[in-house]
């Protein structure tokens, strides 16, 4: 239920936010109606060149690398992103810097008091809590990742300058659709007619080409229009017009974050005659981008790896990514996940990788016990080779109990992967006294 009165002025971030989340009847509540009415009522203006971020999988990353990159050129950039790992302000980011908690309680104050009647989830506030920051604060760049899907996404209601598919895979399903092609028709929608419309999947939807077809969008194709070459030195960025010669791998870690880059790389190229990017930018941006919780390795032994994979593409590419890491004697996982994922399939794509599982328990409606997530690993796990050693597989009461267990058992020399929902990740990071 609502609150009676909503907060004013004068109360806490954690007291809107508190509000925010009982304020309307579904927590997911797609569609743009509702949102675009209030954005009208504050007048919300963007004169930046807007960039929009969507995909399965790499979207976050894509984020970083174009902010990062965007800031060594000496613009002024608002970056929006979701969810966060511990502080809500993770969210919203201008010029590099977190935003107040003041700043966000003033904007939610003004949404309050424009929305009226209208009931707005929590991410439609939050959302444009954000917009309305951004288009108060100068800035010559914004980049909004999507929260879910994209036709019917709150971002969706900024009409986009250029727009970034990273890849289509099955996730969200009870909301986009079971298959690449639904899934894939989604996503599209965040393409304009006539501006570009970057695709780094290698192996695109078909319904994602007709759709850019069918509008009129200027889509870039990866390994059509943009592409990309190393070795183990360098790497080298290749697009319609554009080539970047002898630049250092990207300071994210990770099989795919060359193909991340590349897409930041294309939308960059395609609104160059707005936004000059010179060399040294784009060196310097991808030495300095950060994105805590994707393939983060904690200094230290043993190995502590930090990744929010939750979903079946994203297993597949952690398990590359350990497999590039070297021997290591045993890999521990702390491993917690929501009841209504792919658990099945991100299992199957870790294969035998994992020597030891400690399933964690989640809180929430969507959360489970560790012995459920427990019986549902068991049952998924792949069939050990004759001769191999049975993964072993043990229930803990929530995140900070299995690393602690994990901890315990770990040599120096092995390694413990994090992984699962943002939630584990998030328990663990804040367990170790590390902030974003």
């Amino acid at each position: 239920m609502p609150f009676a009165a909503p907060p004013d002025a004068r109360a806490s971030l954690a007291g809107w936010l508190h509000y925010l989340e009982v304020l309307h009847a579904k927590p997911i509540d797609l569609g743009l109606e509702r949102v675009s009415d209030v954005a009208r009522r504050l007048d919300i203006r963007l004169d930046a060149v807007k960039f929009i971020v969507g995909g399965t999988n790499g979207k976050g990353s894509t984020c970083a690398m174009l902010e990062a990159i965007l800031l060594a050129a000496g613009y002024k950039v608002g970056l929006y992103t979701s969810p966060h790992l511990i502080h809500f302000n993770e969210r919203v980011r201008i010029n590099g810097t977190l935003v107040t908690d003041e700043a966000l309680v003033e904007q939610f104050h003004a949404i309050e008091t424009a929305r009226a009647e209208i009931s707005l989830s929590y991410f439609e506030y939050t959302t444009l809590a954000a917009l309305r920051l951004f288009a108060q604060s100068g800035l010559d760049a914004v980049v909004l990742e999507v929260g879910l899907g994209g036709r019917l996404d709150a971002v969706n209601i900024v009409d986009a300058d250029c727009s970034i598919i990273t890849s289509v895979d099955l996730d969200h399903m009870e909301y986009l659709g079971d298959t690449r092609e639904a899934i894939g028709f989604e996503k599209a929608h965040i393409y304009r007619a006539g501006r570009p419309a970057i695709c780094s999947d290698p192996v695109p939807p078909q319904s994602l080409l007709d759709y850019a077809e069918k509008i009129g969008a200027d889509l870039w194709l990866f390994g059509r229009d943009f592409n990309y070459s190393g070795d183990r030195q360098q790497w080298a960025y290749g697009g319609r017009n554009q080539r970047r010669s002898a630049l250092a791998y990207p300071a994210l870690r990770g099989a795919n974050q060359l193909l991340n880059a590349s897409a930041a790389l294309a939308a960059l190229e395609a609104v160059r005659d707005r936004l000059a990017v010179p060399q040294q930018a784009v060196r310097l941006g991808l030495a300095q981008a950060v994105l805590p919780g994707r393939f983060q390795i904690l200094p230290g032994q043993p190995s502590v790896i930090l990744d929010v994979a939750h979903n079946p593409h994203a297993a597949a590419v952690l398990a590359q990514n350990l497999d590039n890491m070297g021997y290591h004697p045993y890999t521990y996982a702390v491993f917690g996940m929501l009841s209504d994922k792919d658990l099945a399939g991100v299992v199957a794509k870790l294969g035998n990788r994992i020597d030891h599982w400690y399933c964690a328990g989640l809180p929430g409606p969507r959360g489970m016990s560790g012995e459920a997530l427990a019986e549902r690993v068991r049952a998924a796990l792949p069939a050990t080779p004759a001769g191999g050693e049975v993964p072993g597989v043990q229930a803990c009461q929530d995140p900070t109990a299995a690393y602690a267990a994990a901890r315990e058992r770990a040599g120096e020399n092995d390694r413990i992967l994090v992984f699962g929902s943002f939630l584990t990740v998030s328990a663990v990071m804040q367990a170790l006294g590390r902030s974003t």
